[in-house]
């Protein structure tokens, strides 16, 4: 632990942006994590708890209070049944070296998650997703700090109320602290089916086709490279929290509303997805589409990027303008896929 060093927490997301905490610890044991998030609440401080901070846009003021950087380790091999695998996860585990290791092992389930940037601990938050594939899936349980009552709990997935992008720890995140995850995976040379119609035409397969583990993460690493959704220093386009708005899920007459080309996606309560990147794109919003210090991904226009000198401000006001056009154009309004620290759209 390093307690009591004010530090920009710039150096803890994937923007690059943010001002400084006024306490910073890094907690590289679950006991440091647990007593961290404990002490504050004890003092009444506001406490933020930082887990690879990829999907994260912090106020330009910084925190004031304390911010506990999730830097637990382990991926524990926990019983083998059949074709089954069942691990146990630390939270600060960084997640694509846990898709590496996971087919590298031969175990399939995670595969299409690969190349999503942050930590074990961040996943089930969030409940990452990627081409056609959720973590919810294959979470046996999660193991979560409540802050509430003071006692570590372990939840089922029914309990962990996943939703599209979202959970019970994304609602309620100031009361539970995810300490690791428990995930079941099938010892298999093969992927789960691709159900994603991008990823098929990639890899030249029908939908529904299972192919070797290594050939899908490289067909979607590639994938996510070309549109700047695997971090890497060198490109801007990648100094982002990925996807900022989620994709809109909408009323069939809403739906119906929208131009013959737009993406439809039927969902099974009739509701329909639509497509963010698109709506965006015909709002008049193209790729690099640039304000102030922030700008569309050159890439992708669904990532808000920082050119490299762009403030939380900067990223707002773009973010901002493109959700009022797009509602003034569709009547759909965009939500924001990160969480937004002491900032607001």
């Amino acid at each position: 632990m390093l307690p009591n060093n004010p530090a920009p927490l710039a150096h803890f997301t994937t923007f690059r942006i943010g001002g400084p905490a006024r306490n910073l610890v890094i907690a590289h044991t679950e006991e440091d994590l647990v007593g961290a998030v404990h002490r504050g609440d004890l003092a009444s401080t506001p406490v933020l708890v930082v887990s690879g901070g990829s999907n994260m846009l912090v106020s330009d003021d910084g925190f004031e209070g304390t911010v506990v950087v999730v830097a637990t380790q382990g991926i524990e091999q926990q019983t083998t049944h059949e074709n089954g695998i069942h691990l146990r996860v630390a939270a600060g585990e960084p997640w694509d070296r846990l898709v590496e290791h996971t087919i590298a092992q031969g175990w399939s389930g995670l595969e299409m998650l690969s190349g999503i940037p942050g930590l074990v601990g961040a996943a089930p938050v969030q409940n990452i997703g990627a081409y056609g594939a959720e973590i919810a899936s294959v979470i046996h349980e999660v193991r979560v700090y409540d802050r509430h009552s003071g006692v570590i709990v372990n939840l089922s997935p029914d309990a962990c109320g996943f939703g599209y992008r979202t959970s019970l720890f994304k609602q309620q995140r100031d009361q539970y602290v995810v300490l690791s995850v428990d995930l079941d995976l099938t010892a298999s040379p093969l992927s789960q089916p691709v159900a994603y119609a991008e990823l098929a035409r990639h890899l030249g397969v029908d939908i529904g086709t299972q192919v070797p583990l290594a050939d899908a993460r490289q067909a979607v690493l590639a994938l996510r490279r070309a549109k700047g959704m695997v971090l890497d220093p060198s490109d801007h386009d990648t100094w982002s929290a990925g996807s900022f708005f989620t994709n809109p899920i909408v009323s069939s007459a809403v739906a119906a509303t929208l131009p013959e080309d737009a993406p439809r996606f039927p969902q099974p309560d009739r509701t329909v997805k639509t497509s963010a990147a698109w709506l965006i794109d015909h709002a008049g919003f193209h790729k690099g589409y640039a304000l102030g210090g922030a700008a569309l991904s050159s890439k992708h226009v669904l990532a808000l990027t920082n050119t490299g000198h762009a403030t939380a401000q900067d990223i707002l006001r773009l973010a901002r303008k493109i959700r009022d056009a797009v509602l003034t154009t569709y009547g759909i309004r965009l939500e924001p896929e990160p969480v937004l620290v002491g900032v607001s759209l």
